[in-house]
């Protein structure tokens, strides 16, 4: 865990230029910038204050899987810029993989189903896992001109972009004003295994129904997952299990984080498990597709990539 937070600080110290190279393609594989996500429409102003990097499931370009929205071959930095780098993190991502499972089979058993419920090939056998590199900058201050595509839709204010002229990067978090490292939302599978570095900033709300909602602190432990829990794990437990609503509120400091997202496969269907629903309390949900469901969640929350190419160009 310590060298994914090492390795990440040096992907994310690259030079802007650098990261966009790496930008992430239509199967959410490699660089997402500063304001490419917008978790909480309603309350954000712009986007979240936060850069991330996507690292999936790897899968040949030549194999038939490719086919389907999150699979496919993942963007690697080179190995003469980062040496060593895609080893790492793909170690981590296969052992963040087992303890996901350990802790699905705790799930399982807390819904008195077979402790090897969620491990079916259409489930965790065959899974979307996703890691994701995160990164909120601290408020600094940077001279000189930047091509102006390189930061969109970062950009707010074109004349910050004149030779010489002094511009702050980062932004220190307002909820009373939009402003958010990451706005309120919750994770879209079954859990996500969180680890954060000793930089406070990540809240949780307990009860999402509540108005006004109450949030509440998560201070940092070295060296432990924070688990999330996932809308996809409330739909099959029927709100047995309500699913983690959360955002990051940034101070001006440098904050890292490496979350671990785990869904089930494209073609499992998420409905009401059998011992979570009965002739009182029917299921509050409709069945949905894993794939179809990530899909439209993703669009919904993160810019499109044409908008990039247009300003490339």
């Amino acid at each position: 865990m310590d060298e994914v937070f090492a390795q990440s600080k040096r992907l994310f110290h690259l030079p802007l230029e650098e990261k966009m190279k790496l930008l992430r393609n239509e199967k959410h594989r490699g660089y997402s910038p500063v304001l490419d996500e917008l978790l909480d429409p309603v309350n954000q102003i712009n986007g979240d204050y936060k850069e991330g990097y996507y690292i999936g499931v790897e899968v040949a370009e030549d194999d038939q899987e490719t086919e389907k929205p999150f699979y496919g071959p993942n963007i690697w930095p080179s190995t003469d810029l980062l040496p060593g780098w895609r080893q790492i993190m793909e170690t981590y991502h296969q052992e963040a993989l087992r303890v996901a499972k350990a802790v699905a089979r705790i799930i399982a058993l807390a819904l008195d189903l077979d402790a090897e419920f969620f491990d079916k090939p259409e489930m965790l056998g065959k899974p979307i896992a996703t890691l994701r590199l995160l990164h909120y900058e601290g408020v600094r201050q940077i001279t000189g001109c930047i091509p102006l595509w390189i930061c969109y839709p970062l950009v707010l204010d074109i004349n910050a972009f004149m030779m010489g002229v002094l511009f702050s990067v980062g932004r220190v978090s307002n909820p009373a004003k939009g402003i958010y490292g990451a706005g309120a939302h919750s994770d879209y599978g079954l859990i996500t295994l969180l680890a954060t570095d000793d930089t406070p900033g990540l809240q949780i709300c307990k009860d999402k129904d509540t108005n006004p909602q109450i949030w509440e602190d998560v201070a940092p432990l070295k060296g432990a997952f924070i688990v999330n829990l996932g809308d996809m794990l409330e739909r099959w437990s029927n709100c047995v299990f309500r699913s983690t609503l959360h955002r990051v509120l940034v101070n001006g400091g440098e904050r890292y984080s490496i979350a671990f997202f785990v869904e089930p496969s494209h073609e499992c269907l998420v409905e009401c498990l059998p011992s979570c629903k009965s002739e009182t309390n029917p299921p509050k949900f409709p069945p949905v597709k894993c794939g179809v469901y990530l899909s439209q969640r993703y669009k919904d929350t993160h810019v499109d990539l044409s908008s990039y190419r247009s300003h490339q160009n």
